[in-house]
């Protein structure tokens, strides 16, 4: 619908229209009052739009001058504690100050460092003595120590070739106690060198003897002994003859006899006894036991008694064993070779080497002791002059006084 306009005539109703009673159409503002209404309304909502803003505005400048008088009062905080931290460093620093202040206050006077400085020199020079006075007595109880080390060894190589013949250690055991003489680097151990080292060529001129590897060698020949058996004899049937129809009932059982029997009168070789059973663990434990015998005297050097061991075995395994058992005659044989290795030699005599290293050891601790004596007597002379200063400087200051 379009503008009433008030100027003109209400419009009649046309055929098709509802007639509408006058009282119920309500009455038609002036358009004059309208527009007022609506720029009122409109000046109000601007009104209230800028009141608004403002609000806003002053809510944050509020919100702003807060936050700077929270970070004013953070930074204040920060200063006072700044200020308490360099407060305590510098009641630290004056505490300290005070101490360094009282032990400037202890500190000696110059007569007393005076003194302090005599007596620290009197000490040095009494330490200086009595350090030099140690290192003489350790370095010859040293020396000392170390020629009772080579006394040692020679009687400990002494002891070697009398209880075990053990040349090859005695030998060592000599050299050591020579290169203990020799850094000596004194001339009176000449004499007790000499003998040392005569002694030492003695050894080496001996035969070497494996006295172990030989008892070795012995005892796997034992196990061998232990596992050896009789060589059983083997049947060999003969060939059996054609029969014949002339041949009776008694010569056919004749020639079947003969294939199982045979006598050899012409035999060249002896028949030994087929050991089995109890014989034959006799015979084992017969030569088993002399070749222990021989072993014992391996170990000490008996050469008699180790010859005559082997040749019992090699006899005990000649009488019970045949020729053609080969597993015997290895055996045999290798005892055999065995007893001709040598098992004793004439040992030298160490006794005048050790005579003449005692000989020097004690000449070395007489001149020592000589020594010390009189060190210390010079020792003590020497306190005495410094001691007659110091009592007439004192009767000197007392004079004074």
């Amino acid at each position: 619908m379009s503008e009433v306009d008030p100027d003109k005539a209400p419009q009649q109703p046309t055929g098709n229209d509802p007639v509408i009673p006058a009282k119920d159409i309500p009455p038609k503002r002036p358009a004059s009052s309208t527009q007022k209404t609506d720029s009122s309304g409109r000046g109000l909502a601007g009104f209230a739009l800028l009141v608004g803003l403002a609000g806003l505005a002053a809510g944050g400048y509020s919100v702003w001058q807060t936050q700077q008088m929270s970070q004013q009062e953070q930074q204040q905080l920060e200063a006072a504690q700044a200020t308490r931290e360099q407060a305590r460093q510098l009641s630290e620093h004056s505490q300290q100050l005070a101490s360094r202040l009282g032990r400037l206050e202890q500190l000696p006077s110059a007569e007393q460092l005076e003194d302090r400085r005599r007596l620290l020199s009197e000490l040095q020079s009494d330490q200086q003595r009595l350090s030099g006075r140690v290192e003489q007595v350790l370095g010859a109880s040293r020396e000392q120590w170390r020629l009772a080390e080579a006394e040692h060894l020679l009687r400990m190589a002494m002891l070697r070739l009398s209880a075990m013949q053990d040349v090859n250690s005695a030998e060592s055991l000599i050299a050591e106690a020579d290169l203990i003489l020799r850094k000596q680097d004194d001339p009176g151990a000449y004499g007790a060198r000499q003998k040392l080292l005569e002694g030492l060529e003695a050894l080496r001129s001996l035969p070497e003897l494996d006295r172990t590897g030989l008892f070795l060698q012995l005892g796997a020949l034992r196990g061998q002994a232990n596992q050896l058996s009789g060589l059983a004899p083997e049947f060999e049937n003969g060939q059996s003859q054609p029969e014949t129809q002339s041949e009776s009932r008694w010569q056919r059982w004749l020639n079947e006899l003969t294939r199982y029997v045979r006598i050899d009168f012409n035999a060249g070789t002896d028949v030994k006894p087929l050991l089995a059973g109890q014989s034959l663990a006799q015979v084992r434990l017969a030569l088993s036991l002399a070749i222990e015998q021989a072993q014992w005297a391996v170990l000490n050097g008996n050469a008699e008694v180790y010859r005559q061991s082997l040749s019992q075995a090699a006899r005990l395994i000649e009488d019970h064993f045949s020729e053609e058992n080969g597993q015997s005659r290895g055996l045999r044989d290798r005892i055999e070779a065995l007893a001709k290795r040598q098992v004793s030699v004439t040992l030298p005599d160490l006794s005048p080497a050790l005579k003449a290293m005692q000989a020097y050891v004690q000449e070395r601790e007489s001149a020592e002791s000589a020594e010390s004596s009189e060190q210390g007597a010079s020792e003590q002379s020497a306190g005495e002059a410094e001691q007659a200063p110091e009592v007439e400087r004192t009767g000197e200051e007392g004079q004074r006084i």
